[in-house]
């Protein structure tokens, strides 16, 4: 039996509007295997018993789906997919449960956090086609949780003004930068 090589993981994140899914796209094309999982599919599984993810008595709820999310790219991943997390998973609240499951799976992991002024987030979002999240109020809610970012702040990439083919190749340099520090870390051990 032929092992395949364990894929990685991007976790990519943001307000509404930064960029996220467009980007995603394209990082994804750009890889001969890959994944892009949305996680706003995940929260539309739930049929009975649904609270908004944003409201404060869904943690127990995001905490579930954030998991079921990890699992999802940990299986994709063991199968030698690049696999892209794409979702507005917010510090306190989304990253943690995702990023502790992945890590538990011996992931190796690299998070960005794509960002765009409010005003530029809303025309984003007005734009969309979409039932998508539209709601001004909602989206103003949703980016003033990513100003908070703390360990993730060096994570983040400005979206305002660049062109989503140049933001993709910000992101997979991250992803090749991670994928250079993972080589030297297996290096180190061997030494």
């Amino acid at each position: 039996m032929m092992m395949v090589e364990r894929g990685r993981v991007l976790i990519l994140t943001g307000p509404p509007g930064s960029g996220k899914t467009t980007v995603a796209e394209i990082v994804a094309s750009r890889f001969e295997r890959s994944v892009h999982l949305v996680c706003d599919d995940f929260f539309h599984f739930i049929r009975s018993g649904y609270i908004e993810p944003w409201r404060p008595e869904s943690h127990a709820q995001n905490t579930v789906v954030m998991g079921t999310v990890g699992d999802a790219a940990t299986s994709y991943a063991d199968g030698g997919y690049l696999t892209i997390v794409d979702g507005i998973i917010l510090p306190g609240w989304f990253y943690e449960p995702l990023h502790e499951r992945l890590e538990a799976a011996g992931l190796k992991v690299t998070t960005v956090v794509l960002w765009a002024s409010i005003e530029t987030c809303i025309r984003r979002v007005r734009r969309r086609d979409t039932d998508a999240l539209r709601d001004p109020a909602v989206v103003e809610k949703l980016w003033l949780g990513f100003s908070k970012l703390g360990a993730l702040e060096s994570h983040v990439i400005d979206t305002e003004t660049d062109e989503p083919e140049a933001t993709a190749d910000v992101v997979l340099g991250r992803v090749s930068l991670a994928e250079v520090e993972k080589v030297s870390e297996q290096q180190s051990d061997l030494s």
